[in-house]
C-alpha cells in the first residue's frame, strides 16, 4: 500500500469568503470565478499524480456543494478546528491515524504548482523529517511530515496571514530538532499584482 497522502485544503467559493484581497481590486464575483478556476487547475495537476489525496473542505456545511460541483469520485475530509492552524494540525492527525507515513498539505493559492514539487516533497520525506515550500509573501504553500516526526507545535501561535509565517514555522521545526527539506520559493496569487506577475510569466513561458 502507498504510504503517501496529500491534503488539499479548499474553501467554499462564496463571495466575501475567498480571495478577499483580490476581490477588493476585481470585485467579489470575479474573485470567486478566479478561485474556482485556480482550484480546478490544481485538481487537474493532482489527478495526474500517483498518490492518494483528500479534498479538505471548509466549512463543513459546504460538503454537498463541493460534491455536486466536483463529483462523488473524490475523497472528501472536513477541516475541523477554530482557526487555520488547528484545522491543518487536525488534518495531519487524521491522515496519520489512517497509517499514512508521509503526509503533505497544500492550499489553493498557487494554481501553477508543478506536480514535480509535490513528488519532490514526498521523496524528501523518505530521509527528512519535514518539508516546506516557502512563498514570496513570507508564508508557505506546502508543508509535510514523516509520521513519527509530526510536530503539532508547527501550527500553534503562528501569526497566520502575515509575512512571518514561514520564518516562525521554521523556528519551531528547528527548535524541535527536525531535519527539513525546503522547496523552491513560489508566488501565491493573493493580490492584483500577483495576478499581473503570473500573467506576465505565462506570456514569457
Amino acid at each position: 500500500m502507498d504510504d503517501r497522502c496529500l491534503l488539499f485544503f479548499i474553501k467554499n467559493p462564496q463571495k466575501g469568503q475567498v480571495k478577499t484581497r483580490l476581490a477588493s481590486a476585481i470585485g467579489d464575483e470575479a474573485a470567486v470565478r478566479l478561485y474556482k478556476r485556480f482550484l480546478l487547475e490544481m485538481l487537474s495537476t493532482l489527478n495526474k499524480g500517483t498518490f492518494l489525496f483528500y479534498l479538505c473542505v471548509y466549512p463543513v456545511d459546504a460538503f454537498e456543494g463541493f460534491r455536486t460541483w466536483l463529483g462523488q469520485d473524490y475523497l472528501y475530509m472536513p477541516q475541523q478546528g477554530e482557526n487555520l492552524g488547528e484545522r491543518m494540525k487536525n488534518g495531519f492527525i487524521e491522515a496519520l491515524a489512517m497509517n499514512f507515513k508521509r503526509v503533505v498539505l497544500i492550499g489553493s493559492d498557487i494554481p501553477s504548482l508543478p506536480l514535480e514539487f509535490i513528488e519532490e516533497a514526498f521523496i524528501s520525506l523518505e530521509k527528512k523529517d519535514a518539508v516546506i515550500g516557502p512563498s514570496l509573501d513570507g508564508g508557505y504553500y506546502l508543508i509535510g511530515f514523516r509520521d513519527k516526526k509530526f510536530s503539532p507545535r508547527a501550527f500553534k501561535k503562528i501569526p497566520w496571514s502575515t509575512e512571518r509565517v514561514f520564518g516562525e514555522t521554521m523556528k519551531v521545526l528547528e527548535d524541535e530538532g527536525l531535519t527539513v527539506h525546503t522547496l523552491k520559493t513560489l508566488r501565491d496569487i493573493d493580490t492584483i499584482q500577483d495576478l499581473r506577475d503570473r500573467h506576465k510569466s505565462n506570456l514569457h513561458d
